[in-house]
């Protein structure tokens, strides 16, 4: 069995990087196609975005999965496009401008994170809230990106009513 090597890349790369994966496998993308890996990843299962080549050579496989289950009705394409898009559009801006983008990690496993930058839209009167996370393979070269939808409400509760100027930024 071949044993990994890790190597650590600027968040600013990876996130680059990631980006483009996304961007390219479900914007740029015919929609008939982009459609198909909407319907693989909304049933659970995780596809193969692309390999990518380091800058050592060394090959990285890049998965994409999603996390819908804090997602209020049902998850449909277009609501997922467009959330898609505004996460995306959202952390191209904060690459763009350099601005220092907050990781959050559960307790005890760096191999996990997810990036502080939401997509926010709202569908029928209902905010829907999205963030990307990745998670480092410990058994072979690869990433798994998973789009996640968080539970709006967790925003809402820091408001008090009335408090316009405390609303969170999300």
């Amino acid at each position: 069995m071949a044993q990994t090597e890790s190597q650590s890349i600027p968040r600013e790369q990876f996130l680059t990087m990631a980006v483009n994966l996304l961007h390219r496998a479900l914007i740029e993308n015919t929609r008939t196609e982009s459609k198909k890996i909407f319907r693989e990843i909304s049933q659970g299962k995780g596809i193969v975005l692309s390999n990518v080549q380091m800058e050592d050579k060394s090959t990285v496989r890049f998965d994409l999965s999603l996390d819908h289950s804090d997602y209020a009705g049902k998850l449909n394409y277009g609501a997922f496009r467009s959330s898609l898009a505004a996460l995306l559009s959202n952390l191209a801006s904060a690459l763009n401008e350099k601005k220092d983008i907050n990781t959050f990690g559960a307790q005890g496993d760096s191999s996990n994170m997810v990036f502080g930058v939401t997509g926010v839209t709202v569908e029928r009167g209902v905010p829907a809230v999205m963030v990307l996370s990745s998670r480092v393979s410990s058994r072979e070269a690869a990433v798994m990106l998973q789009l996640m939808y968080l539970d709006h409400q967790q925003f809402l509760a820091t408001q008090e009513p009335g408090d316009e100027e405390a609303q969170p930024q999300v």
